[in-house]
C-alpha cells in the first residue's frame, strides 16, 4: 500500500468537528477553562494537544521578557516565573472565537498521529530548531498518548546516553532503530474515528489521497490525406517518444520493477518504517512483536517457495487481494529472486 495522507483532507473533517464542539460547548458559556478543555473530546489525544499549544504559547511569551535592567535568568526570577506559569495555568479562560484555531489544530494532529504517526514524528522532529534541546522532547512526550512509543523511547535513549541536544535530522534517523528495539504496536484507529463519528461522520478514505489512474490517450482518427502528384514527396513523421501512452509496455514501470534492480539481502534491514508500520498494523493486528518475530523466520529461508509456504500456513487470513499483501510479496520476490 503507497497511500498518501491527505493533509487537506484532514484539516477539512477537523474544522467541522471543531466548529461542531464549539457551538455544543459556546451555547452554554462563554469561555472555556483548563479543566473543560481536558474534558471536552472524548479523544483525549485531542485535549492534550490543546494544552500543550497553550504551554507552548505561553513559553513563547515568556521568551520576550527581557530588559537592559532586570536579570530575567536569575534563579530566583526563573522560580518565580514557574510559579507564575502554574498559577497562570489554572485561570485559563479563551472565547469561541480564539478557541476554535486551537481546537480545529489539535483535531488534525491527531488524526495524523493517528494514520501515520511515521510522517507526524517526521514532521515533529523536522519543525524544531536546529539544534533540539532533549528536555523540549521529553516535556512533548507528556502530551502524547497515542502511538507513543516510539518518541518516549527516543528520549529515555538520549537521557541514557546523557545526551543534552540533538539536531532534528539525528533525531528522526534515531527512531527505525528505536522501533526495532521496542515492540511497538500502533494504535488501532477504529475507537478513536468512532469517537469522532459522534460528533461528525467520518468517511477514512477523505483522508487519504486518492489514486487517479491517467487513461491512455485518446488516439485520433487520421485524416485524409489529399492526393498530391507522384512527383511529390510525403514525408511522414513519427510522434516523438515523450507523446506515447503513459501505460505503453516501454515506459510502465512497477514497484516490483524498482525492487528488482536492487536485491534485499535481509528484510528487516531494507524494509522502511512506513512499512514496518503498515504491515504491522494491516498483516500482523498491530503486534510488532509478532512482526519481527516473523521477518526473522522469512530473512532465515533459503528461498521463495519456503517464504510462501511458511506465509500461506501461518497467515491463512490475509486478504491476498489488498494492497499491503501485494506489496510484502513484491518484497519477498525481491528478496529471494
Amino acid at each position: 500500500m503507497d497511500e498518501k495522507i491527505n493533509l487537506k483532507g484532514i484539516e477539512q473533517y477537523a474544522i467541522q468537528v471543531a466548529n461542531q464542539l464549539g457551538e455544543n460547548f459556546f451555547a452554554r458559556k462563554a469561555v472555556i477553562t483548563g479543566p473543560e478543555i481536558l474534558g471536552l473530546c472524548e479523544v483525549k489525544q485531542v485535549n492534550l494537544f490543546i494544552i500543550a499549544d497553550l504551554l507552548h504559547a505561553w513559553k513563547h511569551e515568556s521568551e520576550k521578557l527581557r530588559s537592559p535592567y532586570f536579570d530575567y535568568q536569575s534563579t530566583a526570577v526563573q522560580e518565580a516565573l514557574q510559579q507564575f506559569q502554574i498559577s497562570l495555568s489554572n485561570h485559563i479562560s479563551i472565547n469561541k472565537n480564539d478557541f476554535l484555531p486551537l481546537l480545529k489544530g489539535a483535531i488534525s494532529k491527531t488524526i495524523f498521529l493517528l494514520l501515520d504517526p511515521y510522517d507526524f514524528y517526521a514532521e515533529l522532529l523536522a519543525s524544531e530548531a536546529e539544534l533540539i534541546p532533549v528536555a523540549t522532547l521529553e516535556e512533548k512526550v507528556k502530551y502524547i498518548k497515542l502511538n507513543k512509543a516510539p518518541l518516549e523511547n527516543l528520549v529515555t535513549h538520549l537521557k541514557q546516553k546523557q545526551t543534552k541536544t540533538i539536531k532534528g535530522k539525528e533525531a528522526f534517523a534515531l527512531l527505525d532503530t528505536i522501533l526495532e528495539e521496542v515492540s511497538f504496536t500502533p494504535e488501532d484507529i477504529e475507537p478513536h474515528l468512532s469517537a469522532l463519528g459522534k460528533i461528525v461522520p467520518v468517511e477514512v478514505s477523505s483522508f487519504y489521497e486518492q489514486k487517479t489512474i491517467t487513461p491512455p490517450a485518446a488516439v485520433a482518427e487520421p485524416k485524409p490525406v489529399e492526393a498530391k502528384p507522384i512527383e511529390q514527396k510525403t514525408e511522414l513523421k513519427t510522434a516523438p517518444a515523450s507523446h506515447l501512452s503513459l501505460f505503453s509496455t516501454e515506459q510502465k514501470t512497477t514497484l516490483a520493477d524498482n525492487l528488482a534492480k536492487q536485491k534485499i539481502t535481509k528484510l528487516k534491514e531494507s524494509l522502511t518504517i512506513n512499512q514496518k508500520f503498515m504491515f504491522t498494523k494491516m498483516l500482523f493486528h498491530g503486534d510488532f512483536e509478532i512482526f519481527t518475530e516473523a521477518i526473522d523466520k522469512i530473512d532465515r529461508f533459503d528461498n521463495l517457495t519456503q517464504a510462501m509456504r511458511f506465509i500461506d500456513d501461518a497467515y491463512p487470513d490475509w486478504d491476498r487481494e489488498s494492497e499491503e499483501y501485494e506489496e510484502f510479496l513484491e518484497i519477498l520476490q525481491s528478496r529471494f529472486r
